[in-house]
Formats: structure tokens, sequence, C-alpha cells
């Protein structure tokens, strides 16, 4: 692991993360404003986007949606030097066609391209469109095939594969990675099917928001687990919605607000529950606490002054913990001003 923790923000693909009726934020997930905030998260400093995947809005149909690897692509064009991060449900691209996509990229970019491997919690999305939704543990056992056959043409290998789900007779992309073996893989889920498919498969595992001691259990029973002969040890990183102001008080005060800007969503929500796989482990993780964002939102604790919330990072980041994915509201604002206050006391208690 790095000395120095790495930092990211999450693409606001179906607009604001804690609440989507704020006035201080009206919603918006258009390319345009996708495309502003990525530049600008680059030029503060941030090292990753993640640009997650859905087809349809998950909150409200009737909602915009921004489409993940076609806005990858462009990002990959327009950008210089942060990782872009791709989200990836394997049900909807044949291994063969994503891998192409995922390599092109990869050659557009300069070689800052990676994946995030989901295995889908968002029935209507699939159902609707005549995929079908699968249980639990048939989605990963899928994904985990899938994966197979990408990681294996992403190294540019010719690939053979008899499968459950897969007939490849002698598949090779050209041209090869010449940046290095293959893009990063992360994979998210904390299931005990998905920490099987990260530590045979991923690089980075991302973790949901969710308390410290809870993170370093995790991150103790994956570290443990054997990994193919020649891989790297897994890296681990966390999602976290940030509130961080000059003073405790502030930030609370901001988070009590959140929470009541989060109420008037909640028609949506009980939707959004209603259309979810209840064996998803990660949405009875958050329901063990209140919290504001997604994938764990605030439960990780990152809510308080610039000191205190450098602090934490810091001990997330000695249990572990590379890369931190991040959400705020008002997301332009908080972005600049974590980069401004939080990044620089990170290094100092750090001493880098």
């Amino acid at each position: 692991m790095s000395k120095l923790p790495r930092f990211g923000v999450w693409a606001l693909v179906h607009g604001s993360r804690a609440a989507l009726q704020d006035p201080a934020e009206p919603y918006d997930a258009s390319w345009t404003r996708n495309k502003a905030l990525v530049l600008e998260a680059e030029r503060l400093g941030y090292d990753s986007v993640l640009v997650a995947q859905h087809t349809i809005n998950p909150h409200d149909p009737s909602l915009d949606q921004l489409e993940a690897w076609t806005a990858s692509a462009a990002l990959a064009a327009l950008t210089s030097r942060i990782e872009i991060i791709a989200a990836i449900k394997p049900y909807l691209y044949h291994p063969v066609v994503l891998a192409k996509m995922a390599q092109q990229i990869e050659h557009i970019s300069g070689g800052r391209f990676a994946i995030n491997l989901v295995n889908a919690w968002n029935r209507p999305e699939l159902e609707r469109a005549g995929i079908g939704f699968a249980e639990h543990d048939e989605r990963y056992a899928y994904g985990r095939e899938w994966i197979s056959v990408v990681e294996a043409l992403l190294r540019g290998e010719a690939v053979k594969h008899r499968g459950d789900n897969f007939r490849i007779d002698d598949y090779q992309l050209r041209p090869g990675d010449p940046f290095r073996a293959r893009p990063r893989i992360y994979v998210g889920g904390e299931s005990e099917p998905a920490r099987s498919l990260v530590a045979a498969h991923g690089d980075v595992w991302f973790i949901n928001g969710q308390p410290h001691d809870d993170v370093a259990g995790l991150i103790a029973d994956v570290s443990a687990r054997a990994r193919p002969a020649g891989r790297e040890a897994l890296r681990f990183g966390l999602s976290a919605f940030v509130i961080a102001r000059d003073t405790h008080d502030e930030a609370q005060a901001h988070l009590e607000h959140l929470f009541e800007l989060a109420e008037l969503d909640k028609p949506l929500r009980e939707r959004q529950k209603a259309n979810t796989d209840p064996h998803a482990v990660m949405h009875q993780t958050f329901a063990r606490s209140a919290r504001v964002g997604s994938n764990g939102g605030t439960a990780a604790g990152l809510v308080g002054d610039y000191d205190a919330v450098a602090r934490r990072i810091v001990d997330f980041h000695r249990a572990g913990i590379e890369l931190f994915m991040l959400q705020f509201q008002p997301f332009e604002a908080d972005m600049a001003s974590f980069a401004h206050e939080v990044m620089p006391r990170v290094r100092r208690l750090l001493d880098v």
C-alpha cells in the first residue's frame, strides 16, 4: 500500500447523492455537468472517478441517467491524469464485446482505465429489458465466469473457453495493451460469493461506507484468502459521503439539513427498496444505521471539522484503505473545499 491514500469522486450519473430535491443543488445528471465535474476534480488533484452503470435511473425512471461507457470513453479523451473507473454489470454485455470496449478506452486514456465489476441489485433494469434477474448467487457465478473471460482477453491471450454461460473459440483481441498487462479490475459487493470473486480476480475491493472496525474486519477476512499464483496483494477502496466544515457544529448542522431534504425523497426510496434484491448484503448493511448518501454514505463517519475528518481518513488508511471514493452535497463546492482543506491535513498527518 502506498504511503499516501488516493482520493476519487463519484460521477453524478443519476444526480445528487444525498437528496434529489436540494434547492442548493438542483437535479442534474447531464453529460455537461459530469464533464465539468470530472475536469475540475482532475485539476484539484483527485486521483480517480467512478462512473456507475445504470441504463435507467434507479430512483425514478422518469429522471435522467448518464450512460457509463460512452461517458467514460469521452472522459478518457478529455482528461490527462485522472483514473477513469467504469462500472459494468455482466448481464448487459457479452464478455468479448465488453473486453474490446475496455481495451479501446484503455488506449484512449493512455493507460488510465479500470473496470468496476458489480453484479446488479436493481430488478427493473434487467427485467424490463427482457434479460431477466437471476438469484443472487447465480448472478455471482455468472459474473465470475464472465470476468475470467474478460481478464484473459485484456491480457492479450487467445481464449478458448467452455463454461456454463459462454462458448468462446480461440478469440484474441488486438492491439494489446502497450501500457501494462491489463486495466485494473475493481470489484464491489460484500457477500460471500463477492469476497470469493474479488480474491480470485480483483485488484481492488470496493467496500461500502461503514464504521472503521467493520471495515477493518472485512479487510482482514479477504486479505486472508488465497490469491492466484503471481497476483499482487489485493488493495482496498472505501466509499464515503463527506461533510467537512470549519467546525463540528457546522458539519452536524449540514448533516441534519441533508437528512431533512432526504425525507422528501422517501417515496422514491421506498420504490427503490421494493426493486432491490433482498439478498444484496449492501442494502442489509445500510439498514444498520441512519445515513445520507449512497453506497454507505455517511456511515463511514467522515463528518466533522477538517481536522477530525482528516484523522478518520488516516485511521482508515492505516487499516488498509488505499482509495477513498467520495461523495459530497453540494458536490462541486464541497469537492473543492475537501481538496483545499482536508487533503493537505492528511498529508501532514502522514508526514508526507
